[in-house]
């Protein structure tokens, strides 16, 4: 059987999506799936089991994108495609079936469930490699709970400010239930990553510093080592919900009812305002203590 999954360009959106491509690929063991996605979302199936192959498009004006992604998978005949971006691609390519995306209600996973008709949504979930996970063991080694902080965004107006992320981060060192935690500062490659990275990193400056050095996979293996995640609204946010780490959203300005993180144990602190400076850290303390029953004892 092969499979044509066309997800999003953006990593977070692109995270979302894994469960319904873990669906598919337990229910049709042995298909063969491609998965088209943009070039920075790449990354996210390289150890995805059925893995055919990977096609990175990178968005051009006058959607010509589509039109080089089209000439890329025209000449197949697929058994299924499946299609998030509910692009006219859908229909120009021979399949004996197709699921293309509509917008509706209720939270990303909730959307996407309903292309399948499936429910409960299937969470989102984090393919790791050895190589991942054995330089995640080499990068975080036991030795106490890890606290995984993230600090950047893809906009300022997502961004809680430095301080407050370290302030968290000392009164919850200070729990008993994270007695000798070290803080592990997660950040994508870039510039632009680095300079929102920066005022933290300054603030805690004995933390373990991530920015910039992962791959997808990689960073998802070292979530996985984490005690908690606490992170603004994010690609990397989703990524430590897929991985399994009890994960805390800090959210502002955009939708927590359609963005939260989707995992099995998570939670947001929400602004009291439009502001991501108008979430106090005693809001958000309060809904990481309320991980923190449920993360006893991990972290390496």
């Amino acid at each position: 059987m092969r499979i044509l999954f066309v997800t999003s360009n953006r990593i977070g959106d692109a995270i979302l999506s894994t469960g319904l491509l873990a669906h598919l690929i337990a229910a049709h063991p042995g298909a063969r799936i491609t998965v088209a996605c943009g070039p920075v979302a790449q990354d996210l199936f390289a150890s995805m089991p059925g893995r055919a192959r990977v096609i990175g498009f990178e968005k051009q004006r006058f959607g010509r994108h589509w039109l080089g992604l089209w000439r890329q998978t025209a000449f197949t005949r697929w058994d299924l495609v499946v299609d998030i971006r509910a692009s006219a691609l859908s229909y120009l390519v021979p399949t004996r079936a197709r699921a293309i995306m509509r917008k509706s209600p209720g939270h990303k996973t909730q959307q996407l469930a309903a292309l399948l008709g499936l429910h409960p949504p299937p969470l989102p979930v984090a393919w790791t490699g050895p190589e991942d996970r054995a330089k995640a063991a080499r990068l975080l080694p036991p030795g106490g709970p890890v606290i995984a902080l993230a600090p950047t965004a893809n906009w300022s107006g997502k961004v809680w400010p430095a301080e407050r992320f370290a302030a968290l981060f000392r009164l919850l060192a200070r729990d008993g239930r994270l007695a000798g935690a070290r803080a592990a500062v997660f950040g994508g490659p870039g510039d632009q990553e680095r300079a929102l990275a920066a005022p933290l990193l300054a603030e805690l400056p004995g933390a373990i510093d991530l920015c910039g050095a992962l791959s997808l996979p990689e960073a998802a293996a070292c979530l996985a080592r984490c005690a908690v995640f606490i992170g603004n609204d994010s690609g990397l946010m989703h990524l430590a919900a897929a991985a399994g780490t009890p994960t805390l959203g800090l959210f502002g300005p955009t939708p927590a009812a359609e963005y939260a993180p989707a995992g099995r144990r998570t939670a947001v602190a929400l602004a009291r305002g439009p502001a991501m400076t108008d979430l106090p850290v005693e809001d958000a303390l309060a809904a990481a203590i309320g991980l923190l029953p449920a993360c006893a004892g991990l972290g390496g």
